[in-house]
């Protein structure tokens, strides 16, 4: 494994931070104490700053050797908010604030990124320039989008960008990347059935909510399976059905929510207008209405293959091919997916280990990302900088990707 020497000297420092911010953590749009950290880090370090973006959103320029005379440049970012969910480890650095918690490791995503920064602005050994982002408002608040909105990408022109997250469950110095779509768009639902109350008894005198329901649970599931192509990968949960008050009473409404995901908005668009048909229909057919409700809220994050096979590359200079696995793609979404609707670029996978890493007073459980006893794993620091400084090198090193390709 090919660490560089000086990140690894200031990991204990750079560790320090992660540990602080982990006490201290912030949910989405209220980083104010993290940017606060990371502008006076970035500054301390020469890196000049852009603060406010998507309102908390902090972004480091690093130029090279160069001055960044050469135009070229690539962007690297980290997440910076929590979670709202009650941490149960009981360590130094547990949530001091109740409701709270860094349950997905974005604490470790902002010090791997520092890290990188740190030696960047030290050696600047490119021609080009770094732009370092790191983002507020990933868990549900849409932050990429926010920070694209405020012109990121106007204001700071770059070839490509690259996002990386920590994964739970696989051994320490390996890396997953794979081109095309490795998260799933995330989508919400809510339908409200109105039907007519009456006495449970005498339920010919209503029109019960609740059959409808039900038949309208089991409907949308064959629109997995007679619907859409077998091989498109789609998931329909119903998550909340809330009808009724009391045991002898037909009730006037019932209302179901879910949530939707996919990996492509083909795909998601069937979905939306199968489920809408079939809630409309069989509310129809039993007499009843209903208000159909589809939100959709991250897209896809779907990685550009010459960027995924960039990012490969320089993985496997620093841990081995045999480190490098295939990115299996999940269910669960991210907000990157902005970010490479408007850039080509590659989001990964850097494995955070088994949990072991845990000090004592780790709570109960696994340690899996929005886990109550989750922790992220401090020796990921140098390796997840090695790899954002050896990518940003490479990149700026090669000569001007062509349209399509990378360097």
């Amino acid at each position: 494994m090919k660490i560089i020497d000086s990140i690894v000297a200031q990991a204990g420092t750079i560790a320090a931070i992660r540990r602080d911010i982990h006490a201290h953590p912030e949910l989405c749009f209220e980083e104010v104490r993290t940017a606060d950290i990371v502008a006076r880090r970035l500054t301390e370090w020469g890196i000049p700053i852009h603060r406010g973006m998507g309102t908390t959103g902090v972004v480091g320029i690093v130029h090279g050797r160069d001055g960044g005379a050469s135009g070229r440049a690539i962007g690297l970012r980290a997440d910076m908010d929590a979670l709202p969910m009650q941490e149960y480890n009981q360590f130094a650095h547990a949530s001091r604030h109740a409701g709270k918690m860094h349950a997905c490791g974005h604490d470790g995503h902002t010090a791997m990124l520092l890290a990188a920064a740190q030696h960047l602005a030290q050696h600047r050994p490119f021609d080009g320039t770094v732009y370092l982002i790191f983002q507020p408002a990933e868990e549900g608040g849409g932050g990429a989008r926010e920070m694209i909105k405020d012109g990121l990408f106007d204001r700071f022109a770059m070839e490509a960008v690259f996002g990386m997250h920590n994964w739970p469950g696989n051994a320490v110095g390996t890396f997953a990347v794979s081109p095309g779509p490795v998260m799933a768009s995330s989508n919400e639902f809510k339908i409200t059935i109105r039907g007519k109350g009456a006495h449970a008894a005498l339920p010919h005198n209503g029109i019960d909510p609740v059959p409808v329901a039900c038949q309208m649970v089991q409907a949308f599931q064959t629109i997995i399976s007679r619907n859409k192509k077998p091989i498109d990968a789609g998931v329909i949960s119903v998550t909340m059905i809330h009808t009724g008050e009391a045991t002898n009473v037909v009730p006037d409404s019932a209302e179901i929510q879910g949530t939707v995901r996919t990996f492509t908005l083909e795909v998601l668009d069937l979905i939306e207008n199968r489920m809408r048909q079939i809630a409309e229909h069989t509310a129809a057919a039993f007499g009843a209405t209903c208000e159909f409700d589809f939100v959709r809220n991250y897209p896809p994050t779907v990685n550009s293959a010459p960027e995924a096979a960039f990012a490969r590359r320089v993985m496997e200079e620093i841990v081995g091919p045999a480190q490098v696995v295939t990115q299996e793609p999940t269910m669960g979404a991210e907000d990157f997916a902005y970010m490479l609707q408007a850039k080509p670029g590659a989001y990964c996978f850097i494995a955070n280990g088994d949990g072991s890493h845990r000090e004592m007073g780790h709570g109960a459980g696994p340690c899996m990302l929005h886990n109550p006893s989750y922790d992220f794993n401090d020796d990921l620091i140098p390796l997840g900088a090695t790899y954002w400084v050896r990518l940003a090198e490479r990149w700026l090193e090669t000569p001007r990707p062509s349209a399509g390709s990378a360097p």
